[in-house]
């Protein structure tokens, strides 16, 4: 797990840099044109060193707390990151940057697995994160965060990053199931 994380980290803090970061924003209208790496890439990202520092903690503590293995990482990362960049393709946002979006989804993954698994308390993680993302497509983002990353918090990465992350948990319990 941990070759993962400081590959992931030193991945954003590349793609902080310019000239890289112009060509690995998620860009609408580059990707239309052609792109299609910025579906990946624009997830690891971000408007500035507080946004990247924000959501590598986010990264490190989520993986701290559930243990995943070095392929389910690795595997969650990829897969949840490209189905958010995807569902962004279909909302009126431009530009995104971040790993926010992913983060909801490997929070929503893992926290509904151990609670499907039987984890009791996991529960609460997850009522916790569906409580959030409501929160925020009824309310809208916390101002705080908008001013502390200097850009409009993509509450619908979120959302996309959290229904693919819970969806991924669905599937495994049910493949695992009936592999059983």
């Amino acid at each position: 797990m941990y070759p993962v994380l400081i590959f992931t980290s030193l991945l954003c803090v590349i793609f902080q840099l310019e000239p890289v970061q112009a060509w690995v924003v998620w860009d609408k209208s580059a990707i239309v044109d052609g792109q299609w790496w910025r579906i990946l890439t624009g997830n690891f990202s971000h408007t500035n060193y507080s946004h990247l520092l924000m959501n590598l903690a986010g990264l490190w503590i989520i993986s701290y707390l559930f243990q995943p293995t070095r392929k389910q990482l690795i595997s969650a990362l990829v897969l949840i990151s490209l189905v958010t960049g995807l569902a962004l393709l279909l909302s009126s946002i431009q530009i995104y940057v971040g790993l926010s979006g992913t983060l909801h989804g490997l929070f929503g993954l893992f926290a509904l697995r151990e609670a499907l698994s039987g984890r009791k308390s996991s529960w609460l993680l997850v009522l916790g994160l569906v409580a959030k993302i409501a929160w925020e497509q009824l309310i809208g983002p916390s101002s705080t965060t908008g001013e502390l990353i200097n850009a409009r918090v993509a509450i619908e990465a979120h959302l996309a990053g959290a229904l693919a992350g819970g969806s991924m948990a669905i599937v495994s319990f049910f493949m695992s199931r009936k592999a059983n």
